[in-house]
């Protein structure tokens, strides 16, 4: 691995004066363009999903996610509290207001692969994560909250050389020694294009958030050898430090309960199951903060990952049905990281 950057100037010493409260508003937004949303200095980051889009703005806080949307996706566009300044160091783009930051990484697998690691996973997700623990430990907003991770073919490869296994094994590297209580919310999904490059982006702040584990299942750290050497890092949640002004950070849920899949091949089954865990998770948050919503609604926004691309109208008819217009999502084609899993979702909710 190349050497690790010092902590990036921008984070340290040139931001403006830091806002006194941590604010992020989430949209999805239709008909917009990302050099009209960017145009706004409060805009943390703007997130385009599917195809290269023409066009597409030279800034650090723009990202495209090779995740191809059912029908046409929407912009979603993250608001912080305050004037934001943007920057980047070496491999990571970054953007801050001083309370709240954005920062992604993304890491070509190829130049990791070797006997040990055949892909490149292990070592490219080792990399993304040292590279993201020195940059946000370095900044003024040192606590991780919430992380999306991207990968191609993530339940390829038998056994223990599966590729999600594999990733599970080089993000735990990348993190070093932590804690299992003060694990961000997370999400691990597998782009379907082909491309060998981990996409990594995520969400800190100058305060730490709570982590919030759902009653119905095993916390995902604390999973059986069964699912690998090295469980997965992440907490089902995250309350941020602001809780009345930031959304509860949802991470990617599935028809998971204790630790086992249910309803193997039954996709609608499954999408209802997923609701289930989510209804369980609000009520685990809502003992943190009464305040939330104890049900999806209009401050909610989900994304939802379909396995299977004929599955896709399916899926979204069922969503229809059950949340009407009231509830904004959209739907994602992507590899969810357990080959019997058709489905998952992850969002926020307020």
């Amino acid at each position: 691995m190349a050497a690790l950057p010092s902590p990036p100037p921008g984070m340290s010493s040139a931001l403006p004066a830091a806002p006194p409260i941590a604010m992020l508003d989430v949209q999805y937004l239709h008909g917009a363009t990302p050099g009209e949303l960017l145009a706004d200095e409060q805009v943390l980051a703007v997130f385009a999903f599917g195809d290269a889009v023409a066009g597409a703005p030279d800034d650090p806080r723009f990202l495209r996610v090779p995740l191809q949307p059912h029908g046409a996706a929407p912009l979603e566009i993250w608001r912080a509290g305050g004037p934001v300044s943007r920057g980047r160091e070496g491999p990571i783009a970054w953007s801050s207001d001083g309370v709240l930051s954005f920062g992604v990484i993304e890491v070509d697998e190829r130049m990791h692969a070797s006997g040990q690691d055949p892909t490149g996973i292990v070592g490219a997700a080792a990399e993304a994560y040292s590279r993201l623990m020195h940059f946000v430990h370095g900044s003024r907003t040192p606590h991780l909250l919430r992380v999306w991770n991207y990968l191609d073919a993530i339940t390829a490869g038998q056994g223990d050389a599966e590729r999600y296994r594999q990733f599970c094994i080089g993000r735990a590297r990348g993190l070093g020694s932590f804690d299992t209580a003060r694990l961000p919310a997370a999400t691990a999904i597998g782009r379907c294009d082909q491309a060998r490059v981990l996409q990594v982006y995520w969400l800190a702040a100058a305060a730490p958030g709570t982590p919030v584990e759902n009653p119905r299942q095993v916390s995902a750290w604390r999973y059986p050898r069964d699912y690998g050497p090295q469980p997965p890092s992440f907490a089902r949640a995250m309350l941020p430090p602001t809780a009345s002004r930031m959304p509860l950070l949802l991470s990617g849920t599935a028809s998971v309960v204790g630790h086992a899949t249910l309803h193997a091949g039954a996709l609608l089954a499954q999408l209802e199951e997923t609701l289930a865990n989510f209804d369980a998770l609000l009520g685990a948050a809502r003992e943190l903060q009464p305040r939330l919503p104890a049900r999806f609604g209009t401050g909610t926004r989900l994304k939802v990952y379909v396995r299977d691309r004929d599955d896709m109208a399916a899926v979204a008819s069922a969503l229809r049905a059950r949340f009407g217009d009231a509830v904004p999502h959209f739907l994602l084609h992507a590899a969810i990281c357990r080959r019997d899993l058709a489905v998952e979702i992850d969002g926020v909710h307020g």
